[in-house]
């Protein structure tokens, strides 16, 4: 299938590609969502974002914003790399059940008899079997974490597997098993103890063959790479302080936590991971796993008692607010925040990776998904009689600025109409506000139910140029970027 790339020279480097099928169409909205980043990533105070959106087999945009290191001005590529944290889970999740597959173990297997090293109490009598199927529901009971304190700067100091088998004995259960949901690295630690019990393969070997190699993920990595850190690894930044400051964490490895919390890999990669998971679920041969098991795992097999909380086996599992289920994960690790959503009824994903803590990637996947729906839905609704013109809309593209009520919009073109943003947005659907031409530099905008609102009128200056969008008797001002 052709494709088409371009660049756009704004603050940020991004490439973008899409089949030739709409092209004019995806063009637009990934022109807006790349403004919207942009914005959002100076806002929001972002090193950098590494984001993509996948549509079955095919990479429909991916790009990359800010820095990757602050300190030597290194920009970050779609391609550079970051920890994925706790999406290592579905990776870990994925060993299990190949092995489920190969009849080598099965998912009502007792945690106890399957690791020697297993001591830790049962708190409760009455508890049903700690099992691998409770494991990878995060239904088990068993403790959040390991008995170290690897989550706490500056060092996290995460153990090795002797240790964290060393102090099983020191824990007990929180809840009976299959009672409450409670999200345990501890419980996802030890399937990956089982990966090597029951294969006789050390974990980081037996993903490496029979997952990341197979599918051509080559950068993903079961550690953080050293020899990269700074360059491909982007360096990870803390929260923000009170003066809006990052600052700079120190490197880590999750050694015996690595399955539950210590991959590496870049949104490029788990693009190629979401379109194993599309491929997988349309053939009838086996790739990695059954195509009947991955499906099995992406259905809903944990409940809470609260019904706010349902997962799969390793995979979070949801009713999107579309209607649609979405399964993936999200990971959160020293420095980095990243997340892997899945809409498995329209077959496209979205991965963000941020190098930096409290920021919230599920905000930046969301409003990408919201913009694309945006455009299919005016497509859908565009008022009757509607035709889309050949005037040039492309002079009145650009930022204004609203000063003092908000800190930038901007205007786009959109199907031969143009759109509004306001920038910041963390909800870019609900301030994205269309307008129909009407003669000259005048246009009215698109009101909910397709009929036609207050004016949008442009000023020129004597040489033609827009200098200034005047709605509601208000003025903005055309500022240069």
């Amino acid at each position: 299938m052709k494709k088409y790339y371009f660049t756009l020279f704004l603050s940020f480097s991004i490439t973008i590609g899409f089949s030739q099928e709409g092209v004019n169409n995806y063009a637009e909205a990934f022109n807006l969502i790349e403004v919207w980043l942009d914005a959002q990533k100076d806002f929001d105070n972002l090193p950098s974002l590494t984001a993509i959106v996948i549509e079955d087999q095919e990479v429909l945009w991916s790009g990359a914003f800010g820095l990757a290191n602050v300190e030597k001005n290194i920009k970050a590529e779609a391609s550079t790399l970051c920890s994925i944290c706790s999406i290592s889970k579905l990776f870990t999740s994925v060993a299990i059940m190949k092995l489920y597959d190969e009849g080598k173990l099965r998912l009502d297997d007792r945690v106890s008899n399957l690791l020697p090293a297993y001591t830790l109490k049962q708190k409760y009598p009455e508890s049903g079997p700690i099992t691998i199927r409770s494991l990878l529901t995060h239904s088990s009971g068993l403790p959040r974490e390991a008995a170290y304190p690897y989550w706490t700067g500056p060092n996290f100091p995460f153990p090795t597997k002797a240790q964290i088998d060393s102090k099983l004995s020191e824990q007990e259960t929180l809840y009976p098993a299959s009672t409450y949901f409670q999200y345990s690295n501890l419980g996802l630690t030890l399937l990956g103890e089982i990966v090597e019990e029951v294969s006789g393969v050390p974990y980081d070997e037996y993903v490496q063959q029979n997952i990341l190699k197979p599918l051509g993920l080559f950068d993903t990595r079961t550690e953080l790479p050293e020899q990269l850190y700074g360059t491909k690894l982007a360096i990870g930044y803390s929260a923000m302080t009170r003066s809006r400051k990052r600052e700079k964490v120190n490197f880590f490895q999750a050694n015996g936590i690595t399955p539950a919390a210590g991959l590496s890999s870049n949104v490029e990669d788990l693009g190629k991971f979401a379109s194993w998971q599309f491929r997988l679920r349309d053939s009838t041969i086996t790739e990695i796993l059954k195509p009947s098991t991955l499906k099995y795992m992406q259905n809903v097999h944990w409940t809470n008692p609260d019904w706010k909380t349902t997962w799969g086996l390793g995979f979070i599992v949801y009713k999107g607010a579309d209607g649609n289920t979405w399964v993936g994960h999200d990971g959160i690790c020293p420095g980095y925040e990243s997340i892997l959503q899945i809409d498995l009824k329209n077959k496209r994903a979205y991965s963000i990776m941020i190098n930096a803590n409290n920021t919230n990637p599920a905000k930046y996947a969301n409003g990408i998904n919201a913009i694309i729906k945006k455009l299919k839905t005016t497509k859908k609704e565009k008022p009757r009689g509607e035709k889309i013109e050949n005037k040039n809309l492309q002079e009145y593209v650009g930022y204004y600025s609203p000063m003092p009520w908000s800190s930038e919009v901007f205007i786009s073109t959109w199907e031969g109409k143009l759109v509004t943003l306001r920038l910041p947005s963390g909800k870019p659907e609900n301030h994205m506000i269309f307008y129909k031409h009407i003669e000259g530099d005048t246009f009215r905008r698109i009101r909910g139910d397709q009929e036609l609102g207050e004016t949008l009128v442009f000023e020129r200056d004597k040489k033609g140029k827009i200098i200034n969008a005047k709605g509601q008797g208000n003025y903005y001002k055309k500022i240069a970027k």
